[in-house]
């Protein structure tokens, strides 16, 4: 009972600090700049974001129905919830047929990011082709505005965002330059830079690795 109330409680302190921040920040005369401060004093945590998507699910959803996209969304999640765990990631939440999941070290997103598209192609072996699942993958890393278990905030939170939801194709990961510093130069992997720099970031990358 303890730790049900202290789950509950503890998010709504972080959320309440946060509201009586920004309502400052709104008063007539108010220092922005010094309450910006307090707020990445507070908030600001450097992480590594990971972004994922599903290729071609919604297409598959809409011709195959709510049942269909249920199955693929519970069997996504119970496969790649492994690997997030082997990796020290933390979800911190699932929308659909994507999920955003932290890492405290670049490196562990990155190994994490091959390590699900390695289990997503085993667990296509005996699939036909409706029920594969294809994974696009996006990872970001720098300072962010982390609200308790609520949801995070920041450029590089944007960045992956954009790049594994929107940019990726099917077993593709692409970075963007913040992470990538961590991957240069070392073995089994490489980067190759793409034309498209999402906001926020300098620029991006596909991670080429062993498959």
């Amino acid at each position: 009972m303890f730790i049900q109330n202290f789950q509950r409680l503890y998010p709504s302190g972080y959320l309440d600090r946060l509201m009586k921040l920004l309502d400052q920040r709104l008063e007539p005369g108010a220092d922005k700049n010094c309450i910006d401060r307090r707020i990445w004093d507070l908030f600001g945590e450097e992480w590594a974001i990971m972004f994922t998507d599903l290729s071609g699910f919604s297409r598959l959803a809409a011709e195959f129905g709510i049942i269909h996209f249920l199955q693929t969304i519970y069997e996504s999640q119970r496969l790649f919830s492994r690997c997030i765990d082997d990796y020290d990631g933390v979800t911190i939440k699932m929308e659909g047929d994507s999920m955003l999941v932290l890492f405290r070290q670049p490196l562990k997103a990155v190994e994490c990011a091959i390590d699900m598209q390695r289990a997503a192609k085993e667990y296509n072996r005996d699939k036909i082709e409706v029920e594969q699942i294809l994974l696009c993958v996006g990872l970001g890393y720098g300072k962010i505005l982390s609200i308790g278990e609520q949801d995070v905030f920041g450029a590089e939170v944007n960045a992956a965002s954009k790049l594994g939801e929107d940019t990726a194709k099917a077993w593709e990961i692409l970075v963007t330059e913040s992470l990538a510093e961590y991957i240069r130069g070392r073995e089994n992997v490489a980067l190759q830079k793409i034309d498209f720099i999402p906001p926020g970031a300098k620029a991006a990358y596909q991670l080429i690795y062993e498959r």
